[in-house]
């Protein structure tokens, strides 16, 4: 209620000035208008969503001033000093909605991140020696010993600057490095060496340069003569990545080109050729040349405009810079009779010509004659073997030296990437069929949704976890002291176990342990010692991972277990793993769970609660 009389006495205020305004001026041409003003007036006030703060209210919230936003503070009159950096103003468009997408697929060319920061507000206060004196420039002239003389004189629009006594200077286009010596030769001729003279530039003038040809916001832009190309165009938002030229910009001046700048030579060396700019010079953005992009296999996978209609794969990978382990290159394009493809060698492809909207793609499509192989565990000499494809693995034991005393060389395993792969999308696929089992699980009653939503909270859960883990991809290759003699694969690693007198128990126990291998104890023995069953733990099945990574399942069953098979015997390096008990009356999904655990304790040696 407060706001609302707050707001109608500001509306009936405002309404009052209008009308004095009018009968003091006496024209009544103006009532129509007036009336139109006191309804916007009401209009807003009943839109108006926040009170308003006046200066009491801003003694009585303990607000000043200083804490409104810095627009509220700006007084009529005045302009801000900070840039706008980007904000649009009422009633301006942003340009990049008036250009029309060419495509929006493609990648962005190359030199787009010169554009990208915002160092057109950064720029040095000091004046660079190739500046050029123009008219509005202000000098620092003292004269002192047998004449003393101080003064600011201001460069004039002849391009003089007038000293008593001596007269007019002419100093317009003198470089500033060279101004000093100029006033003092000109002081010279009238006064001798009794008299002192020091001279300093004190400010240039800033020049308006214009920006035109395919750019963001075409136009006339102030800065300093010493700016550098890049500022300017970056004050005009940039070149248009789908029609302007990266590699040819000219700066004009009378009409005529006096520089051509290459961006691409800024981004390969750092080279920016050194330009004055002058008031009503043009930087000019030429249209877009022929280009061609670079899908993959290189660090920059841009697309780089042609300074010719033909250039060379070689001229193209300086730019490109492809990855190291390239091989071949594939081209993709039109020529004159139609749709152009070529596979080659990345070698023959240096002297190939490239055309107008070719598509490269670098390859990696070496055939490897020989592979890398890691071996580790309890072994002596060098960790890395290079073999050839054809290798078998009795051939690189042979080269192996081990220490029988330490070396467990009848549990040898393998630990290989394609096998860790196909364990993580057999785990994957597994995933996935849970959760749409049970998303999309039909619904019966009220009820049993509440149990649904609750199980689906669950077994999300579940699976985000499940899918962190990693499998080894452990290929079981030895067997009672026999080892197969497999092919092997590129990055394959061999582990020669360490002789151990240990054996894990891990899972749901209630201490996670090693305990040394006592011949006359069973699994019962070896569950007590690590403190026996957790709450959690299954006691209908438990997993045995043998030394050579074998994998056995022992049932329990009525009290008794169910171990009478020798390989269910314990010996040392096996690893007792404990699965966790599941709530089949809470999960309706209780088998796929289960089966999921059994996975993943199989393939990454890790348990999953």
């Amino acid at each position: 209620m407060k706001r609302a009389i707050i707001l109608t006495q500001q509306c009936m205020m405002r309404a009052s000035l209008l009308f004095t305004l009018i009968a003091s001026c006496g024209q009544s041409v103006f009532a129509q208008s007036a009336q139109d003003a006191i309804n916007q007036l009401q209009f807003r006030a009943q839109q108006q969503q926040s009170p308003v703060i006046t200066n009491s209210a801003l003694e009585s919230r303990s607000l000043s001033p200083q804490s409104l936003p810095a627009v509220q503070q700006q007084s009529v009159g005045q302009y801000t000093q900070a840039p706008r950096n980007g904000l649009l103003l009422p009633g301006e468009l942003n340009a990049r909605d008036l250009l029309p997408v060419i495509d929006s697929s493609a990648p962005a060319p190359y030199g787009a991140t010169l554009f990208a920061g915002g160092y057109e507000s950064e720029r040095t206060s000091q004046i660079n020696d190739n500046y050029m004196i123009a008219p509005g420039d202000k000098l620092s002239v003292w004269l002192w010993g047998g004449i003393n003389f101080s003064d600011v004189l201001t460069v004039d629009n002849q391009g003089n600057v007038f000293i008593p006594n001596i007269g007019p200077i002419a100093v317009q286009d003198t470089p500033a490095s060279g101004i000093s010596a100029l006033i003092t030769s000109k002081i010279r001729q009238t006064y001798n060496d009794s008299v002192n003279i020091y001279v300093n530039l004190l400010n240039a003038t800033p020049v308006n340069v214009f920006v035109a040809g395919p750019v963001i916001r075409p136009g006339q832009y102030a800065g300093m003569a010493n700016d550098s190309l890049l500022y300017y165009l970056k004050r005009a938002g940039g070149i248009d990545f789908d029609r302007g030229s990266f590699r040819n910009i000219k700066v004009m001046r009378d009409g005529q080109a006096i520089l051509n700048v290459d961006l691409y030579e800024f981004m390969q060396s750092g080279s920016m050729p050194d330009i004055v700019f002058k008031d009503e010079d043009v930087v000019l953005v030429t249209p877009l040349g022929p280009t061609v992009t670079v899908i993959d296999g290189a660090r920059n996978s841009f697309r780089f405009e042609l300074i010719e209609n033909a250039t060379t794969g070689e001229q193209l990978s300086t730019y490109a810079i492809p990855l190291p382990n390239m091989s071949h290159v594939g081209v993709i394009g039109n020529r004159k009779d139609g749709p152009f493809s070529v596979y080659m060698p990345i070698d023959r492809f240096s002297q190939f010509a490239l055309q107008n909207g070719d598509k490269i793609n670098y390859t990696d499509d070496w055939d490897a004659d020989v592979y890398d192989i890691k071996i580790s565990g309890s072994h002596l000499g060098p960790s890395y073997y290079t073999v050839t494809k054809s290798t078998r693995l009795h051939d690189l034991l042979d080269h192996i030296e081990v220490d029988p005393a330490l070396a467990d060389i009848d549990n040898i395993y393998l630990l290989r990437k394609s096998v860790a792969d196909q364990q993580k999308e057999l785990i994957t696929q597994s995933l996935d069929r849970l959760e749409r089992s049970v998303y999309t699980a039909p619904i019966q009653s009220t009820g049993e949704g509440a149990i649904r939503a609750e199980e689906a909270q669950l077994v999300s859960a579940f699976v985000q976890r499940a899918k962190q883990v990693e499998p080894l991809g452990r290929v079981v290759i030895s067997d009672n002291g026999a080892v197969a003699n497999i092919l092997l694969e590129q990055n394959d690693e061999i582990v020669i176990p360490l002789k151990t007198d240990l054996v894990q128990i891990g899972g749901e126990v209630l201490m996670p342990q090693a305990v040394v291998y006592n011949p006359n104890a069973d699994l019962e023995d070896y569950v007590a010692w690590a403190g026996g069953f957790s709450e959690r733990a299954d006691h209908q099945r438990i997993i045995i991972i043998k030394a050579n990574g074998l994998v056995t399942f022992v049932e329990h069953s009525a009290g008794y277990w169910l171990d009478s098979d020798e390989s269910h015997n314990i010996v040392p390096g096996d690893q007792i793993l404990v699965l966790p008990r599941i709530d089949d009356k809470a999960l309706q999904a209780i088998k796929d769970i289960t089966q999921i655990i059994y996975q993943i304790a199989v393939a990454a040696n890790v348990v999953l609660d």
